[in-house]
């Protein structure tokens, strides 16, 4: 008994003292190697020239319902009730058009973003593929899910090069 209990402790040992076996890993922020890319700043650039007319009509609702809070702040004392009732009005349809201007812009963003993301897919999965045969990586993490990395298993950037090498 004691010789099968020490031919099971020798052999227990011997399986915890072999090393471990090495994997090469490479983490990656795929978010951030898309949007560096040639491509993505192009699609944001016909994005801005799109939108750039609403984006100032927004910012120039928003300055005129700040100039009418402080108006209403200022003189709303002083005013009649049909001129507070008057202001008060234009806020509130000033500041629904806003809102749904807003809306709008962040829908087109949103919209332009995932047809991007869809479109540039295989690209990346592409340069992500090169990039793990050029390091011979065993795997590849999102940066997001890592707690600590060297930045020498970062490949980011290398992605990002490879990617815009297939545009």
């Amino acid at each position: 008994m004691r010789k099968v209990i020490g031919a099971l402790g020798l052999g227990l040992m011997t399986m915890v003292s072999l090393p471990a076996m090495a994997t090469d890993v490479g983490v990656l922020d795929w978010r951030q190697a898309l949007m560096s890319s040639q491509s993505a700043q192009a699609s944001m650039n016909q994005l801005k020239n799109r939108i750039g007319p609403q984006q100032k009509q927004a910012e120039a609702l928003g300055q005129q319902l700040q100039q009418l809070q402080e108006k209403l702040q200022k003189n709303g004392d002083v005013m009649s009730e049909s001129e507070r009732n008057s202001v008060t009005q234009q806020l509130r349809q000033k500041g629904s058009q806003f809102q749904q201007l807003r809306g709008q812009i962040a829908q087109a963003q949103q919209q332009a973003e995932q047809q991007y993301l869809k479109s540039a897919k295989p690209k990346l999965d592409q340069a992500i593929q090169r990039v793990v045969k050029q390091r011979g990586l065993d795997m590849v993490v999102d940066r997001d899910a890592v707690v600590y990395s060297g930045d020498s298993l970062d490949i980011t950037n290398e992605v990002t090069k490879i990617f815009n090498s297939l545009n």
